[in-house]
């Protein structure tokens, strides 16, 4: 059997949220058939497909992506495109795609992320579209803040990426969100089809904190780690700094919050203070969380399951996360929830005044993720729907 893999950014290292996503379907697919990646390329370093990964697949095209944002825009306002799209066309993809259908027989298409749907063929191939999240109503979010232009452009983005995906996933065989509630939220936007959620997992052997030596620590540690230039992010550690943080040293001064991640936009980087540490990218995440007195997942405005909660529970972390960052995983009893800037101090402060506490969350954590979101498990799904061998071929 061979599947085409398309994916808007190269499936490798697997070191922030898509990434881990993407990787681990890849390798899942090519356990059980040919697979032919076809993927962006955001950099040098991700034309380089890694040497074990190569092996694996039965083709690799990576091609580069060079359209600055400027004229994403300026196509996009000229065709009555949504930008997202706009972004992520580029004549080097089509060809790749065209190449790859003429040369050989696919029976399945697995496109991830809904920027790749513009290069689905009409008929054919089965096709698996992983939209992940509802990338629109992200942006209907975005609409509802920021100057009045601003403003303008995100309605008009949710508005036309909404109609695009739910006229990819009228036509796709299937349609997969990162969690149920994604999938409701699709299905309340008017999206039709089969819609399936395929929630994310952890490598809960990667991610063991029998087999990391945590870093040592002044203090209680508070811990953010993510993609430090994705505006959720962004914005999710600048009012943990300026509305929570203080709360917290009200009785605990001597506790560091710190920003691991890379790319961290200046905004992020203007917190570092003798209180707030910025780290910038780091080699391995795993002994910061294993150093971890709480990891704090703050966000404000979060899609699908997030993948730095998940690796705190697999690190038998104590947690406190806003509601946004908490749905879609089932929390009870290992996640405490925040609603607002007293509330998440409040959990906070609580798991400080009470290691043993932490201790016992994070072990309920850890426990957790190993009964539920190993990715074998989350990944099991795929095979009917793409009739692969371990899987039965459904309508």
């Amino acid at each position: 059997m061979d599947i085409l893999f398309l994916a808007h950014r190269a499936p490798y290292p697997p070191d922030r949220g898509d990434k881990i996503r993407s990787h681990h379907v890849l390798c899942h697919l090519a356990a059980q058939a040919r697979v032919h990646l076809i993927a962006f390329a955001d950099d040098a370093a991700d034309q380089v497909v890694p040497h074990d990964l190569a092996a694996a697949l039965a083709s690799a095209t990576i091609v580069p992506r060079r359209k600055p944002r400027a004229l994403a825009l300026i196509e996009a306002l000229a065709t009555g495109r949504p930008v997202s799209l706009a972004a992520f066309d580029a004549v080097a993809m089509r060809r790749a795609v065209c190449d790859l259908l003429d040369r050989h027989p696919i029976d399945a298409i697995y496109a991830f992320s809904g920027q790749m749907a513009q290069y689905l063929p009409s008929g054919g191939a089965r096709v698996v579209m992983d939209f992940v999240d509802v990338d629109s109503a992200k942006f209907a979010g975005y609409a509802a803040e920021g100057p009045v232009p601003a403003r303008w452009m995100m309605r008009r983005e949710a508005r036309l990426l909404g109609g695009f995906e739910r006229e990819v996933a009228a036509r796709a065989d299937a349609s997969l969100f990162v969690s149920a509630a994604e999938a409701a939220l699709f299905r309340e936007g008017g999206g039709t089809g089969r819609i399936v959620a395929i929630e994310n997992g952890i490598d809960a052997a990667y991610y063991d904190p029998a087999r990391i030596v945590p870093l040592a620590a002044d203090g209680p540690l508070l811990l953010f780690t993510g993609q430090m230039d994705y505006r959720p992010n962004v914005e999710a550690v600048c009012w943990f700094a300026q509305d929570v943080l203080p709360l917290i040293h009200a009785t605990h001064p001597d506790a560091i919050f710190t920003i691991v991640g890379r790319a961290p936009t200046a905004a992020v980087r203007a917190l570092a203070s003798d209180r707030i540490r910025v780290t910038g990218a780091v080699d391995d995440v795993r002994p910061w969380l294993a150093a971890a007195s709480v990891c704090v997942a703050p966000l404000q405005l979060a899609r699908g399951i997030q993948n730095k909660v998940l690796e705190a529970m697999a690190m038998a972390r104590a947690i406190v996360a806003s509601p946004a960052a908490a749905e879609g995983i089932d929390h009870v009893g290992t996640i405490r929830i925040g609603a607002d800037a007293t509330g998440f101090a409040q959990a906070v402060t609580a798991l400080l005044d009470g290691p043993g506490d932490a201790a016992a969350q994070g072990r309920l954590a850890r426990m957790q993720v190993m009964a539920r979101y190993t990715w074998p498990a989350r990944l099991a799904p795929l095979d009917a729907l793409l009739a692969l061998p371990n899987g039965r071929a459904e309508a």
